[in-house]
């Protein structure tokens, strides 16, 4: 028997598996298929990443609204921080002033005062002259009666007392910015129909007990009715109420869901950098469209005043100082994305960014080595800090953010304020990285002091 013409033993390894080499052609073609594969994924996440963008900045100028709204209303220093600076606005206290000041003196009947008088001079015998002296004296009398009491009431209305009661009533009454937003009839501030008004019943009773005490017995006669002024007019306060109870339900997760929205916009498209500062610019930009609706909203508004419920003067500053906290949100947020895109652009590979990471590199060397020279030197942490420069700067930037974060309502001023120490940190970082001294150095003194 030939042994030449046995059949080998099956290949325990798996010879006939072997890998197959491919030829210049199929590899050619593997690399374009590959090639064509990533570019696809590429582009489903820019796809992606651009619509989550763009659901993030539609939802930007709800979110700040609905925050607004439920911070106003469930905190209540909150609301009395932004309704007190009315009790001393002095377009609001001379509306109050000749409001109160006009039903004191309708209450006063010097009419009949000085038809009583002119009757007992009558009665007395008096010179037909005399009773009529009297009876001309009811314009001086009413002038006169009105000057008191205007003094009286500006007193009140201008003094702390106002302020304080005016605090107080707001202090109790929280409730009447929700009544506002959902149309109840309780509070200070409540909605009638297609008005919202001021109910001052407060301010009334203590002018009333002031006057009283003054010696203006009528005073006492002032209704416990009509109390209210007219702060808002509109056609659309129904829909304008109904958005608000809407807002005010969103006010807690519409703010998590754009933020939420955003950063995945971030972490899915795949330069993370640039979409950083292509969203930060999509804040800045949509933060200007909402300043730009609340100074439309304010000239809407106060062409929907008549001058006759309410003064120009008196109604802006109603609306500014309602809307002021809702503006200085959006203010800030505003800088906080001019900031956030800068610095997204100063990381980047742009000549001005790498000319200023130079000049910041070689500043912070040479007072690294100045210290250096100078004796001190941070050695291990220094290198470790060389190492891990990246890591550092990062952990500054996320501590700043969450600062921010963390602060209830953070002004330009302490957005400013945590930039500066975030980017003095930074440095403090990159000096003491400087000052570490040559990596070697502890190195060789231990070798030096081991040879024999």
């Amino acid at each position: 028997m030939n042994p030449a013409a046995t059949p080998d033993p099956p290949d325990p390894g798996g010879a006939s598996h072997q890998e197959h080499a491919m030829t210049a052609e199929e590899r050619a073609e593997y690399e374009r298929l590959r090639r064509h594969a990533a570019t696809r994924h590429r582009r489903l996440r820019q796809v992606g990443s651009s619509v989550l963008l763009l659901l993030a900045l539609l939802l930007a100028p709800l979110a700040v609204a609905a925050a607004w709204v439920q911070d106003t209303v469930s905190d209540t220093d909150r609301y009395v921080e932004t309704v007190a600076p009315l009790a001393s606005e002095p377009a609001v206290q001379e509306v109050v002033i000749n409001r109160l000041t006009n039903r004191v003196v309708d209450n006063v009947d010097v009419a009949a005062v000085t038809d009583s008088l002119s009757k007992a001079l009558q009665e007395s015998g008096a010179s037909p002259r005399v009773v009529a002296g009297a009876e001309s004296l009811e314009g001086p009398l009413r002038s006169a009666v009105r000057s008191v009491v205007d003094r009286t009431i500006t007193r009140v209305i201008t003094g702390d007392a106002f302020q304080q009661v005016w605090e107080g009533a707001n202090r109790r009454s929280h409730a009447a910015v929700v009544n506002m937003l959902t149309g109840q009839r309780e509070g200070a501030v409540r909605a009638e129909g297609d008005t919202v008004q001021l109910d001052v019943g407060e301010v009334v009773t203590e002018v009333r007990e002031r006057l009283v005490d003054a010696g203006f017995d009528k005073a006492a006669a002032i209704p416990d009715t009509d109390r209210t002024i007219t702060l808002f007019q509109a056609e659309e306060l129904g829909k304008a109420q109904d958005t608000m109870r809407l807002l005010d339900i969103l006010g807690t997760w519409l703010p998590v869901l754009t933020i939420a929205l955003a950063a995945l916009a971030v972490w899915t498209n795949p330069a993370h950098r640039v979409m950083v500062m292509i969203t930060a610019i999509g804040v800045g930009v949509m933060m200007g469209v909402l300043l730009v609706a609340l100074v439309v909203a304010r000239r809407v508004y106060l062409d929907s005043v008549p001058p006759t419920a309410l003064p120009t003067d008196a109604a802006a500053a109603i609306y500014d100082t309602f809307v002021r906290f809702l503006r200085d949100s959006a203010r800030t947020l505003l800088v906080l994305a001019v900031i956030t895109a800068l610095v997204a652009y100063l990381y980047g590979p742009g000549r001005p960014a790498r000319a200023l990471r130079t000049v910041t590199d070689r500043g912070a060397t040479a007072a690294g080595r100045g210290l250096s020279h100078a004796g001190l030197r941070t050695g291990a942490t220094g290198r470790w800090l060389t190492d891990n420069r990246a890591w550092t700067t990062g952990a500054v930037i996320a501590a700043g953010a969450l600062t921010l974060v963390l602060w209830n309502h953070p002004t330009v001023g302490g957005v400013v304020l945590v930039l500066g120490i975030a980017l003095a940190v930074v440095l403090i970082l990159a000096i003491l990285a400087a000052t570490a001294g040559p990596a070697g150095h502890a190195e060789d003194g231990a070798t030096e002091r081991a040879a024999p």
